[in-house]
């Protein structure tokens, strides 16, 4: 089974990127930087984007963001950096655009959580003078419910109405219910105050998988906004990576999601831009987006007791990275290009033939020589102990030979380097 046609949503401009509609999902992730700090916000932001992040949120949580978000914006657009940012706002987002126009107009989208814009009578009110900046700025909203951070009133008037029920749900199908109703129900609320639907994107984050697929296949079907996927917290390592991938690879299976983000808590002082490479992956392993050519190197087993084709695969996906953002001004389509780096005679040589250009290095007894094959044709064998300067230059080759040269004035948005 292939993979689902894509749901219809409204498409919402932020900046000059869209989310929704036709457009290709977009990847967006979050500094964690003190927003205050301009200099190393800024520099995050820089690397985000330049690791194709297409959306960079920040945390506005105090007067002193606010009053940092311009300067931000500012250096960024010195450097050439025209990434949207987006506000994330929580408890005085109100005050803090109200009071802070250059903030407001600075920033592409605001991010709104209904359980934490106010409380019981204030509620309405602080929410309604967030939708009203947002007019007023011509921004769009992304209004983003979490289950830590639910609208209680709301959750105890659903558990209250289920226990009156024939059938009663379980608690957690009853809070589930709750964060599509507290999402929907705001949407609807900040349209009665003006907005456009094509204004507003919608999220329900959870960390827990089979809750996340649950939520989003129900909003989903009662709704057309815009969508962003992404667990609100999915853990460090490869814990946060697989969470993440088990539950959005099924919702985008079904159609379902317009942008998506990877939260993953970062080591000590690790890079935070592995998030956005983690997201890029998830879209292209998936035939969703092409970002950066893929590199197929097998797993290793007894018969590659070397560890010469290890450290190619790893060498070359560097220098394929490294190299991507040029490439992707220069040539068209490079970024759906395939390499292989495999290890031995058993399937070196077929999944490098299925490859655009594949090398299969030699096992463990295995004459020392590495057949090349371009476009599943061998072309040539190395040898010796300059293989992985001559496949560079070999995959240099392929490229500049086998990719048209791409219009100096067309954006390359959708194959930005990752």
């Amino acid at each position: 089974m292939g993979l689902l046609a894509r749901r219809t949503s409204l498409p919402v401009k932020v900046g000059d990127v869209i989310v929704g509609g036709t457009a290709p999902i977009v990847v967006q992730s979050m500094t964690n930087t003190d927003t205050a700090d301009v200099a190393r916000t800024a520099d995050q932001v820089e690397a985000l984007a330049a690791a194709g992040s297409e959306l960079v949120r920040i945390t506005v949580d105090r007067e002193d963001a606010a009053r940092a978000v311009p300067f931000i914006r500012e250096r960024l657009d010195a450097r050439g950096v025209n990434v949207p940012l987006v506000g994330d706002f929580h408890y005085i987002g109100h005050k803090l655009l109200s009071q802070h126009p250059a903030c407001a107009e600075a920033l592409a989208k605001y991010r709104i959580n209904p359980g934490n814009v106010g409380f019981r009578e204030k509620r309405d009110r602080q929410f309604s003078t967030m939708i009203e900046v947002a007019l007023k700025h011509q921004r769009p909203v992304r209004i983003g419910v979490n289950w830590g951070s639910l609208d209680q009133d709301l959750a105890v008037r659903l558990m209250d109405e289920n226990r009156l029920q024939a059938t009663p749900k379980s608690a957690q199908e009853v809070t589930q219910e709750a964060l599509v109703v507290s999402a929907l129900q705001s949407a609807a609320r900040a349209e009665e105050l003006g907005m456009a639907a094509d204004q507003i994107i919608l999220s329900c984050k959870v960390s827990d998988v089979q809750s996340l697929i649950a939520v989003y296949a129900n909003l989903a079907s009662r709704c057309s906004y815009a969508l962003h996927l992404g667990l609100t917290e999915a853990g460090m390592g490869s814990k946060g990576i697989v969470a993440s991938t088990a539950a959005m690879a099924i919702l985008l299976q079904q159609g379902i999601g317009d942008t998506i983000r990877v939260s993953l808590t970062p080591a000590p002082d690790g890079d935070r831009t592995e998030e956005v490479i983690v997201a890029q992956q998830i879209l292209q392993t998936m035939g969703l987006r092409s970002f950066v050519p893929l590199v197929t190197a097998c797993p290793g087993c007894g018969r590659t007791t070397s560890t010469v084709f290890q450290r190619l695969a790893e060498e070359i996906q560097v220098h394929i990275r490294r190299q991507m953002p040029v490439w992707s001004r220069q040539y068209e389509g490079v970024e759906a290009m395939t390499v292989a780096v495999m290890g031995c005679i058993v399937n070196g040589p077929g999944e490098s033939k299925h490859a655009n250009i594949g090398i299969s290095l030699p096992g463990t007894g295995e004459e020392p020589a590495a057949p090349v094959f371009i476009d599943g044709e061998k072309t040539i064998t190395l040898r010796g102990t300059g293989l992985a300067e001559e496949f560079k230059r070999l995959v240099e080759d392929y490229v500049r030979t086998h990719y048209p040269p791409r219009p100096a004035a067309e954006p390359s948005r959708d194959t930005a380097a990752a």
